[in-house]
Order: C-alpha cells, then structure tokens, then sequence
C-alpha cells in the first residue's frame, strides 16, 4: 500500500468538527516519490487544524486506486501517457500560428508512424476492432498539446471514421489506408457559417446528375454564403480532402442530409477547381490547428462518392434506404459520430487532472502570512477557504472520472457490435450527451478556479493553466453545443416519461395524473421537512450521520431527477393537443427547466458511477476515503441546489443547514489525503510542464526560510520596529504595575 510519510507536530482541532478529539497536524508538500512530486521538497513544518491519521487509520493506496482511474484499457493509457510525456509531443508556449500549426502536423505525422489509431479499424481492414482502446489513448494527447489531440481526432475520429462508419467496405479499402496513414489529411465539414447545431437544416446540396460520368454524378454546391462549411480542421493548409455533410437531391427529391467523400486539394497543396478555402486564423485557443472554411462551385464526384450504408442512388437516380423514415435515417447516421462526444468527456477529466494537480501540488507549498505561527507563514492548503474553493472540484473530477469509464465501456459495447442495438446506442447517445457537457463545464470552471488559485504565478504562460483554459474553452461549443445536448438529454428522459403514461390504460390516465399533481403539491406542504426535523430532535450529529448514509444522498439526488421530470412532462402535456406552432411555443417556456431535468440526471448519473467505482476497490483505507470524496461531491451537489431541497420538502431546515456544515467537516478529513488524491491521477511531470509544481516554490520557500533563519541567529539582525513598540509597551506596563503596588504599601 502506497502511504505518505508525514512529520507530526502538535496542531489545534477542528473546531468545526464535535466529533473530533486530540489530533496532530499533517506535513504538507508533495509525496516523495510521487508524479507531481518528485522533483519537489516536502514542507516539513505543518500549519493549521489539521487532522492527521493515526497509526492504522485509512490511508490511500495511491497506486490501487490509480488502477481503478485507468479502467478496462489500462495498458493503453499506459503507453499514451509516455508518449505525451515525450517533449517532441508538447505544446509550444512562444510559437507564431504558422509555426505551430507546422509543429502540430509533423507530430500528428509521428502518431501515423507509430499507428495510434490502429484500434479503431474493424477486422477487415487490419486493426482489432478495439474502438474503446483508441478513445481512451487519444483522450490522453490533451496533457501535451491539446492542439495535437484534436487535431488528431479531427483526422481519424472524424474524417477517417465517418468513411469508416458511414461507407461500404469498398469505400472503405479505397479511403481509409490513405488517411490513417496521412497521405490523405482531411476534414469534417459538417459545420456552417448558418447552420451549427441544427445540421437538418444544412444549406449545402448533392444534386444526383444521372448523365455525368460514366453511372452519374454528384454535384456538391454552396448556394450562398452562410452554407459555407466554417470552422473546420485541417480545412485552411492541409486537408487533400473532406467528408462533406450535404442535402441529398435525386429526381427532385430531397432526401435531407448525407455525407459524400470530396476531394478538396492536389498532391501539391492547391485547391481543386471548383473548390475554394479560407483560414479561419488565429483563434483563442487551439492554434495549432488550421480550422477554415470550404464552399463548392457545382464541384463534381462520382455517384460512387456518397457514403452509403444509411443511403444509397443508383445510376438511373432511384433512391434506397434501409431505415424508411427520414428521421429516424438522419438520427441513426448522426449516432455512429457519438466517439467525439466520447472522447471530449474523456479528455476534459484528464484536462481537469492536470490543473488540479498543479494547483494543489502549489497549495502545499506556498506560504502566506503568518497568523499560526511568529516565525513561519501557513501554507495555502491549509486555509479552510483555500479547501473549500478546490476539493469540492477534485471531487467531482473523481465523479467524473468513473463516469467516464461507464460511458467508454458502453460506447465499445455498440462501436465492437457486442451490444449495437438500436436501444443501446440510443442510451449511449443519452449518456455522451449527459456527460460532455458536465464536463467539459467543470474543467473550464476547475482549470479558472486553479487559475486564481495560483495568483500571480497561475497567470504566468509557463505553469500551463492559462493557455489550458485557452484551448479548452471551445470544448463547450464543438462535438455538439452543450446547451443543445442537455436539451438532447431532456427530450429523452421526457420521452421514457411519456412512454410509462402510455403504459396506462385511458380510464386511469386521469387518476395518474391527479395523483402526480397531489403528490407534487404535497411537496410543497412542511410535512416532509416535520418529519425530519422530528426525526432528528435538533440533534446536529444525527443531522450529519443521515446526510452521510449512501442510500439518503442516492434517493435525494434520484428524486431530484425525477420530479424536475415530471414536473416538466406535466406541464408540456397540453402541447399534444396543440398545433405545431402552439406546441413549440409551449416548449420554449419549459426550456430552462429541461435544461435543469437534464443537469440533475447528469449528476445523478456521477454520483452512481463514483459508488460503482468505489466498491469496487479491494483496499479498505481507499475506500474510506473515496466514500469521504464521493460525500463531498454529493453534498456540494445537494447545496448547489439547496433551495430547491428547501422550497419542494425534500430537506429540513435543520438538514439544510447541516450540508454545508458536513461538507466544511470533509474538507478537514480530506486535508491529509489530498496529494495522494492527485498523485492517483498519474498526472506525470512530462504532463505538468509548470515549475511552480515541480520544486521551483519549494525552493524559493527553502531560500527565505533559510535567510530568515540565519538573519534571526546573527547578532546584527535589523530589529522590527513592531517589536520595539510591542517591546516598550510591555516594559511601560510593568512599570506601571509596579508603580501601583509601590502605592498600595
């Protein structure tokens, strides 16, 4: 088992805690040998009320739980994470925009060498069908230039897996050995100036011309102007071709969007006739890719050039389909491209691993301010309120973590064929869209967090966190807005709603939905929080000890989720004897409120996966203090939305308060962990890349502690003048007491 060592001195309690006795404080600083740690000095005066385990309390075994963080493709992580510690792989902090697209290119060129995205093929054309394996390895490319990493998802998870999910197997054979290779650099135009989110509603046209060709022809065209294809890698220097998304015309029918292979440039680098592109340029992030934008001038391929496993035209222009509704065909196609959305939920975990880790690495060591202590300033991390602003988020990056493994699992479940079936990748579209957007938000709000955390030195280019928070910024926009996918996330959990009503026969509709609305009132009564407020007879520890209980936060979370369903399906039934345009109206004024359904599953979702992840280790110290993480996130969640609890009877005043009580008694628990928390994330000093996390604080802390030192100890040290005033006071004093007991004789 994997322990820190610690140097023990005496330290007060934590006043926050009643249950608590005597304790002892913790040494701060980085675990020797540890990831983050290594290079750095542990601080061996501790500062603070800080509680520090006993002989035979629970500790973490650091590398068990390291285990369970890498998941079913460990080895693979494994060997992703050397190769993002390798400096030829690292992102650039003074380059020009043209220098570092030139850089991320001839590394992506390396990851073609070295077939790292060989797991994605099927069987047929040579790789091992292991697209579980091929996410989790590309997720970890965002610790050294996140540049790199989505460039490289935008050449195979995008460019070359739409042919691969979307074409034949001769489609296959004749374009994905070009491009896994990168003989053939791509994009993914899908995306326009006027159309984002809403892809049915694309400008561009594929026109069937059953006269061109030798069996007919495709012509691709861009009507106008906001039918441009925007905001597309590889589109501005180095793509020789896209995947272009495109509403499909034959025999005058529109038969909405499909995707067509285009070629876009010639060997030499010059645009095909017909084609013409613009660079985006320099963006707010994510420099090293040369997003542009493409448009087509009755550009010409051949029929054959249409991918067409949802679709296909043939040489005399008839249509064939083998899904019959449009909807349905459009849903399907978009399905196959959930791995981006996978693996941006993957990457911005990661992503929020590596600010954590620099900033709580930092915390350990940085000292200000010396109320503890005449002679040593406190370190940060032992500041309740420094506490409270960054464990809450390691929390939920722990959630988040084992989320995501849940989530990679079922996608491999339907990308291998073991569980593609249409409920299956239904549900995991659910959970892609659930999760993305919960955390690609906590890594933009950790990464900031950690930011400020810092000061000064989080400003500083060289330790990271600003140009990460740069590059991920646009992680919120692309894959799938995530205002747009909580309301994905929404309609679904509304339409299972909707499908136990239908479950009940006519005559009992009207009792269902009566007893909903007397239930959803009776929320509203002092009930519920009498019940608990007798329950718990004022007694704060009992308050605490429910809180606490696994079972008490799953039902609260869960029913959370629940009602704020059904409070919404309740309120939108009328929408089915509206109009359309009643309807939609009658939707937009729910929108908010579905967006809140959708985050409270999403977080539902989390809670569970950090349980399952938890029992699932071996090592009983671990578990004790994952569940103390795992409580912290549930409670945070639970005071997030603390009214709500309060307003819908869910919570007693006396439990309201207490949340936020228990969670500052978690903060103290945690305290002695919390490098060995970050030390887990295997977050390696190839991937920290920041001095102020690998022994520069240290040292300057050891320079000053050193000076002060020598200063107290030389007999010439300068005198404070507070020392001379506090000095002559006392003196002043003392006279003065004498003086009155000289007058009382």
């Amino acid at each position: 088992m994997t322990t820190s060592t610690q140097n023990h001195t005496q330290n007060p309690i934590d006043p926050a805690d009643p249950a608590q006795g005597p304790t002892q404080g913790a040494a701060t600083g980085p675990t020797p040998g540890s990831t983050a740690g290594r290079a750095a000095t542990r601080s061996a005066t501790p500062t603070g009320p800080i509680p520090v385990p006993r002989d035979g309390d629970p500790r973490l075994d650091v590398g068990a739980v390291t285990r369970a963080l890498l998941g079913t493709w460990a080895e693979t992580r494994l060997e992703a994470r050397e190769r993002a510690a390798r400096p030829e792989m690292h992102r650039p902090l003074d380059a020009s925009v043209a220098e570092h697209r030139d850089r991320v290119f001839g590394q992506l060129r390396t990851l073609a060498e070295e077939q790292v995205s060989l797991p994605m093929l099927p069987e047929h054309l040579g790789g091992p069908n292991d697209n579980g394996a091929n996410v989790a390895g590309f997720e970890e490319l965002v610790v050294a230039d996140p540049s790199l990493q989505i460039k490289a998802g935008v050449q195979w998870g995008l460019f070359t897996s739409a042919i691969v999910q979307l074409g034949d197997e001769d489609q296959q054979r004749r374009w994905v050995p070009g491009a896994m290779s990168l003989e053939i650099p791509g994009a993914f135009a899908m995306t326009e100036i006027g159309h984002g989110s809403d892809v049915q509603s694309l400008g561009t046209t594929a026109t069937f011309d059953p006269e061109g060709g030798d069996d007919g022809e495709w012509v691709i065209h861009t009507p106008f102007r906001a039918a441009t294809k925007d905001y597309l890698g590889n589109a501005a220097v180095h793509a020789r071709a896209a995947t272009v998304f495109a509403r499909l015309i034959t025999r005058g029918v529109d038969h909405g969007v499909h995707c067509f292979y285009v070629p876009v440039r010639d060997e030499a680098g010059e645009m095909l006739p017909g084609v013409r592109s613009e660079d985006d340029g320099e963006k707010g992030g994510l420099n090293g890719i040369d997003n542009g934008r493409l448009a087509f001038d009755h550009v010409r391929v051949p029929r054959t050039n249409l991918l067409n496993r949802y679709g296909d035209v043939a040489p005399d222009g008839a249509y064939s389909s083998p899904i019959e509704s449009p909807g349905r065909r459009f849903f399907t196609m978009l399905g196959t491209l959930v791995q981006g959305r996978v693996s941006l939920d993957g990457s911005a975990n990661r992503a929020s691993q590596l600010a954590l880790t620099i900033a709580l690495t930092y915390a350990s060591q940085r000292r200000q301010f010396t109320a503890a202590s005449p002679t040593q300033e406190t370190v940060l991390l032992d500041y309740q309120s420094h506490l409270a602003r960054l464990l809450p988020k390691l929390a939920a990056t722990y959630a988040g973590a084992f989320a995501h493994e849940q989530l990679l699992q079922a996608f491999d479940d339907v990308f291998s064929g073991r569980g593609d079936t249409p409920e299956g990748r239904e549900d995991l579209e659910t959970l892609a869209a659930a999760l993305k957007p919960t955390s690609t938000r906590l890594a933009l709000d950790t990464i900031q967090e950690c930011r400020e955390a810092c000061g000064g030195q989080g400003f500083m280019a060289e330790n990271q966190l600003v140009g990460l928070h740069q590059d991920l910024d646009v992680y919120a926009t692309f894959e799938g807005d995530n205002t747009v996918l909580l309301q994905l996330v929404a309609k679904r959990l509304l339409a299972d709603y909707t499908s136990e009503l239908r479950s009940v026969d006519r005559a009992g509709i009207g009792r269902f939905i009566a007893q909903r609305a007397d239930v959803l009132a009776h929320r509203h009564t002092p009930w519920g929080r009498l019940v608990q407020t007798a329950s718990d007879a004022g007694n704060a520890r009992r308050s605490s000890e429910t809180l606490r209980q696994a079972d008490v936060q799953e039902h609260l979370l869960a029913e959370r989720a629940r009602v704020k369903v059904e409070e919404v399906a309740l309120a939108l039934r009328p929408g089915a004897r509206m109009d359309p345009a009643d309807a939609a109206a009658l939707v937009n004024k729910h929108q908010v409120e579905m967006l809140d359904a959708a985050r409270a599953h999403a977080d539902l979702v989390r809670w569970r996966a950090f349980t399952a992840g938890i029992e699932s280790l071996e090592d009983k110290g671990s578990r004790e203090i994952l569940t103390d993480v795992r409580d912290l996130f549930g409670l945070s969640l639970l005071q997030d939305d603390l009214a709500w609890y309060l307003l819908n009877g869910q919570l007693s005043a006396q439990r309201g308060r207490q949340v936020s009580a228990d969670i500052k008694r978690l903060l103290w628990r945690l305290r002695p962990h919390v490098l060995d928390l970050v030390d887990a994330f295997d977050v390696r000093p190839g991937h920290v890349r920041a001095p102020i996390a690998l022994g520069a604080e240290q040292e300057r802390q050891d320079e000053a502690a050193a000076f002060f030192r020598a200063q107290r100890a030389s007999a010439d040290a300068p005198v404070s003048e507070k020392a001379l005033r506090a000095k002559e006071k006392a003196e002043k004093r003392a006279r003065d007491k004498q003086a009155q007991k000289g007058a009382r004789r």
